[in-house]
């Protein structure tokens, strides 16, 4: 009625928050959608990950703009191209392969290699589907760069690594002091079965000297201390001296324990 009203009943167009009404002067508004094609490179465009469509062969027939960021080819400097252009691993057989997985699972997922045009490698994980664009059997690469977390992962198994080899005590509490991680020289150091000797004791029941249980709850609050103290030797050994340090355990802004070291001076 609005749409008749604002065009006129001799007919006319009206635009309304981007779409057409035609005014037939007798009948109702009427939508006319967006072509399909148009809302399909929509779609690609709004994806998080690199999507490249080829043909049952593995020859590129459209790519959306993440591939673009990714590989650092424009589109059309990919049509036609086979796949193996941007992700090596993808030749002609493993394509074939790929295509008579999917002829039962019709979803598989890959872990591999992209190349950008300038020659860098990146770690990507692929998922490969089946899709009727051009012709039946066609297929979609959903990539994801995957390179930062490979790193991430690398990095965290360094650091694992030398928490577990270091000679000096080194360990981590929840909030409430228990703790929840602990290397190999702490184990040593409080004569404790294991590492799930350890995870049953509290911050308190092996470190109760003063003025560390104070310590602990300053790290809650975002503090770092340091402390030295003089341990009792056992079996006739002499008194050693040790330096206790006790840091909030961040994660991002949050504080979610306390990270601790012992080292004796």
């Amino acid at each position: 009625m609005l749409a008749r009203q604002l065009a006129g009943a001799s007919g006319g167009v009206l635009r309304v928050r981007g779409k057409i009404w035609y005014n037939m002067g007798h009948m109702a508004p009427l939508f006319v959608p967006k072509d399909r094609k148009s809302l399909f490179r929509q779609f690609l465009a709004g994806m998080y990950d690199a999507v490249v469509i080829t043909d049952p062969n593995g020859h590129i027939l459209e790519s959306n703009p993440r591939a673009e960021e990714h590989f650092g080819y424009a589109q059309e400097e990919t049509l036609d191209k086979p796949i193996s252009l941007l992700i090596p691993g993808l030749s002609p057989e493993i394509v074939q392969r790929i295509r008579r997985g999917l002829d039962e699972d019709r979803h598989m997922m890959l872990d591999a290699n992209g190349l950008n045009k300038d020659g860098a490698k990146f770690a990507c994980e692929v998922t490969v589907s089946v899709i009727d664009l051009m012709e039946p059997g066609d297929l979609v690469f959903t990539v994801r760069n995957v390179e930062r977390r490979r790193k991430t992962n690398e990095m965290l198994r360094a650091k694992e690594g030398a928490f577990s080899i270091s000679p000096c005590a080194l360990f981590s509490c929840d909030p409430d002091g228990r703790f929840t991680n602990v290397n190999a020289s702490f184990i040593a150091m409080f004569d404790l079965a294991d590492e799930g000797a350890a995870k049953e004791k509290f911050f308190t029941e092996l470190m109760e000297d003063d003025p560390l249980p104070a310590n602990f709850k300053k790290a809650l609050e975002g503090e770092t201390h340091t402390v030295a103290l003089v341990a009792e030797g056992e079996d006739g050994e002499p008194p050693s001296e040790i330096e206790i340090t006790l840091a909030p355990n961040r994660v991002g802004r949050k504080i979610k324990g306390v990270v601790g070291s012992i080292l004796k001076v």
